[in-house]
C-alpha cells in the first residue's frame, strides 16, 4: 500500500484495540500501527480477524528489543519475546516490526552493540522465514534513555550494514531527525534503508518527555521531509503517531481527523512536486 496514512496505537493511548480501529477505519486511515498491549487485550487471532473485517492494513506492530538487559529481561527472554512479536506481525500481516536495541545497561559500547548484533543476526533469520521487516529505531540521546543506545543515523545504518539482511531496515521518525538541516543532505542515502516513517511535529521543548504534535503545527519543516523521501524513491507508510503534553488534552476523535487531513495535504503536495520533477 504505497504511502499509506496510518494511525498508531500511541496516539489514542486510552482508546482500546476496537476503538481504535473502528475509529481509523471511519476516519479514513488506510492502517494502524499496533499496540502490543491493546492487542494482547483484544486477542491476537480476534485483532487479526477484526482489521481483515475493517479493510485496515497493520502497517507495524509495536515493538520489540531491549536485548541489553536494561528491563530485566535476559538476553534469551528478549530474543525469544522479539520471536513471537514476528510471529503476530506475520499473523497481522503487519509488514513491519519496530525494533529497539535497548538502552546500555552499564555494558560498554562495544559489549552492547555485540549484544544487539547477535540478537539481530537470529532475528533477521526468523523475519525472513515469515515475511516481517525488522524496522529498527534509533532515537535522539535526550529522548533514548531505556529504549535504545543508537542515538545517531549512522551508527544505526552501520549496524543495519554489518548484519546484511534485507530483512533489517531503518524506522525514521520525523520527530527526531527532521529538525537537522543535514537530514535533507543524505536522505538520497537513508531512504532505501528505511521499512517505515513515522510522523510528528515538535511542540515546545519538554526535558521530559517528547512533545509530538500535529504535523504542521510545529516548527519542523515536515512537508519538505515528505517531498523529499518521495523524492528519494520511498513507497512505504506514514504512520502519525502523536503524544505529549500539547496533545494530552484532544478529543481523539479530532486529533486524528486533523493530524490524517493534514498528513494527506502534504502527501498530495508532495505528489505534485514529484511529478513535475518527472515531466519537466
Amino acid at each position: 500500500m504505497p504511502n499509506a496514512i496510518s494511525a498508531s496505537e500511541l496516539t489514542t493511548y486510552h482508546w482500546s484495540f476496537e476503538q481504535d480501529v473502528q475509529r481509523a477505519s471511519e476516519l479514513g486511515f488506510d492502517g494502524i500501527a499496533v499496540w502490543r498491549q491493546k492487542l494482547s487485550d483484544f486477542g491476537e487471532e480476534k485483532g487479526a480477524e477484526l482489521l481483515v473485517e475493517s479493510e485496515l492494513a497493520a502497517t507495524s506492530l509495536l515493538w520489540a528489543g531491549g536485548f541489553t538487559g536494561h528491563e530485566g529481561r535476559s538476553f534469551r527472554e528478549s530474543v525469544e519475546d522479539a520471536i513471537d512479536a514476528i510471529q503476530t506481525a506475520s499473523l497481522l500481516k503487519a509488514p513491519n516490526l519496530i525494533v529497539y536495541s535497548g538502552a546500555r545497561a552499564g555494558h560498554t559500547n562495544s559489549h552492547a552493540l555485540r549484544l544487539v548484533q547477535t540478537a539481530l543476526g537470529e532475528l533477521v533469520d526468523v523475519a525472513a522465514e515469515y515475511g516481517v521487516c525488522l524496522a529498527l529505531k534509533p532515537l535522539q540521546a535526550q529522548w533514548a534513555r531505556d529504549c535504545t543506545f543508537l542515538t545517531d543515523l549512522d551508527s544505526t545504518v552501520e549496524l543495519i550494514h554489518s548484519i546484511g539482511s534485507s530483512w533489517l531496515r531503518l524506522a525514521l521518525d520525523t520527530y527526531q531527525w527532521c529538525g537537522d538541516i543535514e537530514i535533507f543532505r543524505r536522505l538520497p542515502e537513508f531512504i532505501p534503508l528505511t521499512s517505515i516513517i513515522q510522523v510528528a511535529d515538535a511542540g515546545a521543548s519538554n526535558l521530559w518527555e517528547p512533545n509530538r504534535i500535529l504535523p504542521g503545527l510545529g516548527h519542523l519543516p515536515i512537508a519538505a521531509f515528505l517531498t523529499q523521501a518521495i523524492e528519494a524513491g520511498y513507497d512505504g507508510s506514514f504512520e502519525i503517531e502523536l503524544w505529549g503534553e500539547e496533545v494530552e488534552s484532544w478529543d481523539y476523535d479530532e486529533l486524528l481527523r486533523q493530524s490524517y487531513q493534514a498528513l494527506q495535504t502534504m502527501l498530495v503536495d508532495a505528489g505534485r512536486v514529484e511529478n513535475r520533477l518527472r515531466t519537466s
